[in-house]
């Protein structure tokens, strides 16, 4: 506390001094004048009190250059004085690029302006400083009120060729001990001077008091709508926390519906497994039976080759053999008639799959029809089976004639040796039809495999159909369910959009407001009493100074306009009596008068 109060007195007697000085100097100040030099000391070893020590590959550093590069990234118009400072070659340390760029703002007349900013954002330097350093306390905002002053000071300071890096910081006491010369010896005109900017600089304190009471106003409104719009976003936030828990009640609900659907799904699974053994038992049964007719056909085939070692030894025989024959060919045109009747059935079961394919699409009506259609083949089955009966039977009497045939085979021998070669023929056609038989059997065999198939696929299409449509209604209800609590989120969700968009509104209002606010604080805090040597064309018209048309100053900025550009009169707050304004202020202060009227 002690060090931040000395230094405190030191750059009030500083900045006191300088000031005093160069107005008696009356001329540019340069490098080498004495009270500037140490007002530089004074100014670096405030803002090197309370840094931060930052550790590198080198070693420990502690500059104080470092916040002020941050200016550049806050302030876009202090880009040109850090690239000037970089791009010198003489400078090779931190310190030396922290003193040309203090030179070249107070050269420019904006330190002030750029260690404000710094202040503004504190969050920033806090990475530099220490929380108990000057720039973090209320000591750091009077350092910047005080430099404010040295705006009217006119410096022209020279950065080449100068030592900035090994130059040493010690602070002159005996400029502060000096007694100051007797204000007897001046110029009138610089006592009028002098006088002209005292009354400036009081008129812009009592500006910036009746500014700084209405921001406080301002800001405490800002304050209040603040708290307002913290407790709306708290009362927001909860309801988003109500609305995330409703939504997770549905996902849960959700879920579990799809539990429920997963499990029937299995249970439906589980039946269509049994209802596939069910039939694989009945597909084995049927195997069983064509197994039966294949093993009856292989002995029919067995008969018929004693059959033909019979008739060799028939070859005397020809009555009883030409009985035989005749017998023989009755059998051929049974079995000529089995064949047509069926190729006939084989036609049916072709028209019953055609029936079959164009009933498919309705599911229900199918399944009657071609359980119908199984029943119906299932009786043709049995057809056959008898007729394989009828067949055994036959071929029982065939060998009972045969018997007859052997007694009286002795005797026609001789006369059927020509005609077994008539028969051998008939025998190869008959085998031959045989075959095709066998083949015609087989094509059935895979026929009626093929529609086991199509049926089992359709039962399985129509029972997946039944579930899908169970499906399908519960997800409708849910839907419908979902779509009404989507309705009420959305009319949430509306309702809370409308209050942020009020929200916005008023934030925006009040930005505004502040914007405003900083632009007249700028305006005010920017202007200097100009001498009337230094203008020589009017400031707005830009028209040259004459005999005719004569200098005036405006009461409120300082600036030197011509009649026509400074016409208007307004009170101000240090004069009586109103006085002569040029024509922005005027607008200014009549924008700033309907505003807090309003």
């Amino acid at each position: 506390m002690e060090e931040r109060a000395n230094l405190m007195n030191m750059m009030k007697l500083s900045i006191k001094i300088l000031i005093q000085s160069a107005l008696s100097l009356g001329r540019t100040l340069d490098s080498d004048f004495p009270p500037l030099q140490q007002f530089f000391v004074v100014l670096e070893h405030c803002l090197k009190h309370g840094l931060k020590v930052k550790k590198t590959f080198i070693g420990q550093n502690k500059s104080f250059f470092g916040p002020l590069e941050l200016v550049e990234k806050l302030c876009p118009e202090a880009s040109d004085i850090a690239t000037s400072v970089k791009n010198l070659p003489e400078l090779k340390t931190a310190v030396g690029r922290g003193r040309a760029w203090l030179y070249v703002a107070l050269m420019q007349k904006k330190l002030a302006d750029y260690l404000k900013v710094l202040l503004d954002h504190k969050h920033l330097l806090s990475e530099f400083y220490e929380p108990d350093a000057l720039m973090m306390e209320e000591e750091g905002a009077v350092i910047v009120g005080l430099l404010v002053g040295l705006n009217v000071i006119d410096a022209n300071l020279c950065l080449k060729g100068e030592d900035l890096d090994s130059q040493v910081g010690v602070i002159d006491f005996s400029l502060y001990l000096k007694e100051t010369p007797d204000s007897d010896g001046k110029q009138d005109g610089g006592i009028t001077a002098v006088l002209d900017q005292k009354h400036y600089v009081e008129e812009l304190n009592r500006h910036l008091s009746c500014t700084v009471a209405d921001l406080q106003n301002k800001i405490d409104c800002l304050e209040k709508t603040n708290s307002k719009l913290q407790e709306e976003l708290a009362a927001a936030t909860d309801r988003i926390g109500s609305l995330q828990e409703e939504q997770q009640q549905l996902k849960q609900q959700n879920e579990l519906i799809r539990e429920r659907s997963e499990k029937s799904v299995e249970v439906t699974k589980e039946d269509t497994k049994v209802e596939l053994d069910t039939y694989k038992q009945s597909r084995q049964g049927l195997d069983e039976m064509y197994s039966d007719v294949w093993k009856q056909l292989k002995e029919e085939k067995k008969i018929r080759l004693e059959l033909e070692k019979e008739l060799e030894l028939q070859i005397g025989m020809k009555t009883e053999m030409e009985i035989a024959m005749k017998l023989l060919e009755k059998d051929t045109h049974e079995k000529q008639d089995t064949l047509v009747a069926l190729r006939q059935q084989l036609e049916e079961v072709k028209a019953i799959n055609l029936q079959m394919f164009h009933k498919s699409q309705n599911a229900e009506s199918s399944l009657q029809q071609k359980t119908e259609a199984i029943s119906s083949f299932e009786g043709k089955t049995n057809e056959m089976m008898a007729s394989m009966k009828q067949m055994e039977e036959r071929l029982q009497h065939a060998e009972k004639a045969r018997q007859a045939a052997e007694e009286r085979c002795n005797k026609i021998r001789q006369e059927l040796a020509g005609r077994l070669d008539t028969c051998r023929q008939q025998m190869s056609q008959l085998d031959s039809k045989c075959s095709t038989l066998e083949k015609e059997l087989k094509s059935e065999k895979e026929q009626r495999q093929t529609l086991q198939r199509e049926l089992h696929q359709e039962k399985d299409a129509t029972a997946l159909l039944k579930t899908e449509l169970q499906q399908m209604e519960g997800l409708k209800k849910e839907l419908r369910k979902l779509q009404d609590e989507k309705q009420q989120l959305e009319k949430v969700c509306e309702e809370q959009e409308q209050a942020l968009q009020e929200m916005g509104l008023h934030l925006s209002q009040s930005k505004l407001k502040m914007e405003d606010i900083k632009e007249v604080n700028k305006a005010l805090k920017g202007h200097t009493w100009l001498k009337d040597d230094e203008a020589t064309h009017c400031k707005q018209c830009e028209k040259e100074f004459s005999i005719s048309r004569r200098k005036h100053h405006c009461r409120n900025c300082g600036d030197i306009f011509c009649n026509t550009c400074s016409s208007n009169e307004l009170a101000l707050p240090s004069y009586p009596k109103p006085v002569r304004v040029c024509d922005t202020c005027h607008t200014l202060l009549l924008q700033r008068c309907s505003s807090n009227s309003s």
